[in-house]
């Protein structure tokens, strides 16, 4: 089974649904897909999706990071950043490439860097 839009099998990406609150720092070796609430950081060595009802207090690091929703912290990529017409983001970006959709709202800087120096994990 694969979701829809997506070349990955559902088995390999982790689902935070709708009405789950989690406070802590997420980690994952797969694709992540949030549409609830989260207070703490999230990494991933995938991509990170967060849904357009989803909530993220802290900071992301991922492979490619697209943001539909509200997030509050720093947001790293290895590779590129989307902020879709959604979105609200109130903190810094880092990524090789970054893509704002019409209608994003983002309250920060960004760097775009050549390379991924700046993105290794803490």
């Amino acid at each position: 089974m694969k979701l829809i839009g997506s070349n990955a099998p559902l088995d390999g990406i982790s689902i935070i649904s709708v009405g789950v609150d989690i406070e802590g720092n997420i980690s994952a070796n797969s694709d992540i897909r949030i549409d609830g609430k989260v207070k703490g950081n999230v990494a991933s060595t995938g991509n990170i999706i967060l849904g357009d009802k989803g909530v993220i207090i802290g900071d992301i690091r991922g492979k490619n990071v697209t943001i539909a929703g509200q997030v509050q912290g720093t947001v790293h990529s290895d590779s590129k950043i989307m902020l879709e017409a959604t979105s609200a983001l109130k903190g810094d970006i880092i990524s090789k490439i970054l893509v704002v959709q019409e209608g994003a709202r983002f309250e920060g800087k960004s760097e775009v860097t050549k390379g991924s120096e700046n993105v290794k994990p803490k």
